[in-house]
C-alpha cells in the first residue's frame, strides 16, 4: 500500500471512530427523546440540526485553520472534542447542555471532513479521485455502521449511558493513531500552475450546480432521511420482533438499515468511484439516484408492509452510496481545477446546510402534517433536480457539438 493511500485511509478511521456517537444519536434521539431529558418534538429536530447550522461560520475558519497549523493538530482536536460530546450525551439530561454538546461536535466534523477533502484532492489526479474519494466516503462510514447497529441495538437492550460511556471510551482508545498515522500537515508548495489556477475565478455555473446538488445531498441523505427513518418505520411497524430473547424495536430496526449501507460503503463506493474515472460524462450517473430516488420517496409512505418498506428502504440506501460518492467527486474534481479550498469549504458548507435544514424542517412539518407531506416534496425536489441536471448535459454537449 502506497504512503497516499495510507494517509487516506488514517484519516477515514478516525473520522470513523469520531463519528460514533453522532450516528447513534440520529437513530435512538427520535424514539428515547424523553429519556434524554426532553420535553417536547421539536427539541429533537434543533439537536440533530444545530451541529450542522454551527458549521456554516466555522467551516471558512477551519480551512484558514490548516492553511496555518498541522493536518494532525486539527484531527486531535477533532478527536478530543468528539470524546467529551459522546459522553456528554450520556451524562446530561438538560436541553441546554445537549445543545452545547451537539455545537461542539459541528466544530469537531469541520475539522474532520474539510481536513479529509483536502487530503483526498492533494494524493489524487483525475485517473484515480473518484476512487479515492469512494474510498475515504466508505471507510469513515463505518462509523455509521457501528454507531447506528451497535446504538439502536445497545440502547434497546441497555441504556444511553452505557452507550455514550462505551464510544467514548473507543475515542480514547483511538487517540494515539492520530499521532502515529495522520501526517503533520498538508503540503503547501505550489508550482506556478497551481498559483494560476487560484487565481481563476473559482464560481460559475458548474460549481455552481455541483454546490446545489451537494445542498440537497445534504438535505435528502445527511438529514431528512437519516434523522425520519425511526419514524417511518414505527409507523408501520406496529409489534415488535423477538430473535434469541433480543427485542428488535423501531429503533434498532432503523438503525440495521441504515447500518447496512455502512456496510457495503467500503466495497461499493470506490467501485462507483472508478466507474466515474473511466468515463466522460460523469455528472449522467447523478441522474440515476436523483430520478430513481425522487420516485422511491413516495413508494416509502405508500408501503404498507413492512417487508416491502424495509426492501424499499434498502433500494434507497443503495442510491443514496451512488449519489454521494457521485457528488463528491464532481466536487472534489472541480476543486482541482481551481481554488482548491474556497471549492471544498463551499462544498462542506452547502452539504452542512442541507442537513441542517433536514431534520429542522422535517420535524417542525410532522408536527404540523405528518411525515407524508415532507416524503412528498423532498421526492420532487429530487426529481426536478435531475431534471435540471439533464438541461445542464444537453446544453454542454450541444456546445461541445457547436
Amino acid at each position: 500500500m502506497n504512503a497516499d493511500k495510507k494517509k487516506v485511509i488514517a484519516i477515514a478511521l478516525i473520522t470513523a471512530v469520531a463519528l460514533l456517537g453522532d450516528a447513534m444519536l440520529f437513530i435512538v434521539l427520535p424514539v428515547y427523546w424523553q429519556d434524554f431529558g426532553l420535553t417536547s418534538i421539536w427539541q429533537i429536530g434543533l439537536l440533530l440540526s444545530i451541529n450542522r447550522f454551527i458549521r456554516l461560520p466555522v467551516n471558512p475558519l477551519v480551512g484558514m485553520f490548516y492553511q496555518r497549523f498541522q493536518l494532525r493538530t486539527g484531527v486531535w482536536i477533532a478527536l478530543i472534542i468528539a470524546i467529551i460530546t459522546t459522553a456528554g450525551y450520556g451524562l446530561f439530561k438538560e436541553f441546554w447542555l445537549l445543545l452545547l454538546m451537539r455545537i461542539l461536535w459541528g466544530v469537531a466534523w469541520s475539522l474532520l471532513r474539510l481536513g479529509g477533502f483536502l487530503t483526498v484532492i492533494e494524493v489524487t489526479t483525475d485517473e484515480n479521485r473518484g476512487n479515492y474519494v469512494g474510498l475515504y466516503n466508505g471507510l469513515w462510514g463505518i462509523g455509521g455502521l457501528i454507531g447506528m447497529l451497535a446504538g439502536g441495538l445497545l440502547v434497546d437492550q441497555t441504556s444511553i449511558l452505557f452507550v455514550t460511556i462505551l464510544f467514548s471510551i473507543t475515542g480514547l482508545l483511538a487517540l494515539p493513531a492520530v499521532f502515529y498515522f495522520v501526517p503533520i500537515s498538508r503540503k503547501e508548495e505550489k508550482d506556478a500552475g497551481d498559483r494560476n489556477k487560484e487565481r481563476k475565478k473559482w464560481l460559475n455555473s458548474y460549481v455552481g450546480l455541483i454546490l446545489l446538488t451537494g445542498t440537497v445531498m445534504g438535505f435528502i441523505v445527511f438529514g431528512l432521511f437519516s434523522s425520519t427513518l425511526s419514524i417511518l418505520i414505527e409507523e408501520t411497524y406496529d409489534n415488535n420482533w423477538d430473535i434469541a430473547e433480543i427485542t428488535i424495536g423501531a429503533a434498532t430496526l432503523a438503525g440495521i438499515i441504515q447500518a447496512i449501507r455502512w456496510g457495503w460503503d467500503p466495497f461499493l463506493a470506490p467501485r462507483i468511484g472508478k466507474i466515474m474515472d473511466s468515463i466522460k460524462t460523469a455528472p449522467k450517473i447523478l441522474l440515476v439516484p436523483l430520478f430513481m430516488g425522487g420516485v422511491m420517496f413516495y413508494v416509502f409512505v405508500n408501503v404498507h408492509v413492512m417487508a416491502g418498506l424495509i426492501i424499499s428502504l434498502l433500494f434507497f440506501q443503495f442510491l443514496s452510496t451512488i449519489f454521494v460518492t457521485t457528488t463528491d467527486t464532481l466536487a472534489a474534481s472541480a476543486a482541482s481545477q481551481t481554488d482548491q479550498v474556497k471549492v471544498m469549504t463551499a462544498h462542506t458548507i452547502v452539504v452542512d446546510v442541507g442537513a441542517a435544514m433536514g431534520p429542522l424542517l422535517a420535524f417542525t412539518v410532522i408536527d404540523l402534517y405528518g411525515i407524508k407531506l415532507i416524503y412528498y416534496v423532498s421526492g420532487l425536489l429530487l426529481i426536478t433536480l435531475g431534471v435540471t441536471w439533464m438541461v445542464y448535459i444537453r446544453r454542454s454537449h450541444r456546445g461541445t457539438l457547436g
